[in-house]
């Protein structure tokens, strides 16, 4: 399913950094100084029961949340230090996303949406299709470049989700439960390919799941319970 693609050369620095980060909702305390830290290129899972913590984790990543005390440090810049529009750059740069529920906007082809993050941050056109050309060849799916999201099945759809969370070359791609809408063979699909392009492009992942078996592409295992990690 996976074609060659360019590869682009990782940095040695880290994609993520977080310090000492707590965040409380009233008198709720849902994160409780977490320490962590992925390189680029590391692949790392997160996994815990439902109400660890882990949903508000991504949430802080990604810059939704703002953290009530700590760092959030990415691409070596840190959240605090970021003003206005900034944040919103940062994260349109340095974050792709995956989901359960795929996230495909209805009305753009597969290629569209893969391309769609890339006209974001204002790449050239001619990149941009050069990119979006060789993603969608990458995973298999150049014959249904121009079939609309319900014209997938939700393997080929979620692959399609992972290509837009790649083409802009993010420094950090954040993966919650893309497998948990799949059957077992598809999902085996989305992991494979989700570890092939993260090696190949040298992007850090960091995936939520609740499945032990989609742990075996990561290179580490972390657990969260109240808050914290444990692992």
């Amino acid at each position: 399913m996976v074609t060659d693609f360019p590869s682009k050369n990782p940095s040695q620095g880290l994609a993520l950094k977080l310090s000492s980060i707590t965040k409380s909702f009233g008198k709720v305390s849902v994160l409780r100084g977490v320490d962590l830290e992925l390189k680029s290129g590391e692949r790392v899972a997160l996994m815990g029961p439902s109400g660890s913590g882990k949903s508000t984790l991504l949430n802080c990543i990604c810059g939704i949340e703002k953290v009530d005390s700590g760092e959030v440090r990415m691409a070596g810049r840190s959240f605090g230090d970021l003003k206005g529009n900034e944040l919103e750059q940062l994260r349109r740069e340095s974050i792709g996303y995956v989901f359960q529920s795929f996230h495909l906007l209805p009305t753009l082809t597969a290629f569209e949406n893969i391309e769609f993050p890339a006209q974001l941050i204002g790449m050239e056109k001619e990149e941009r299709m050069e990119k979006v050309q060789g993603l969608i060849e990458s995973i298999g799916l150049a014959e249904r470049a121009t079939h609309l999201p319900d014209a997938l099945s939700g393997g080929e759809r979620q692959r399609v989700a992972i290509a837009r969370a790649l083409v802009h070359r993010p420094a950090l791609v954040l993966a919650d439960e893309p497998t948990g809408s799949l059957d077992t063979e598809n999902g085996d699909q989305v992991l494979k390919l989700l570890k092939t392009l993260s090696m190949v492009h040298g992007v850090a992942l960091l995936l939520v799941t609740h499945d032990h078996a989609s742990t075996d592409i990561c290179d580490r295992v972390i657990s969260m319970r109240d808050g914290s990690l444990i692992s």
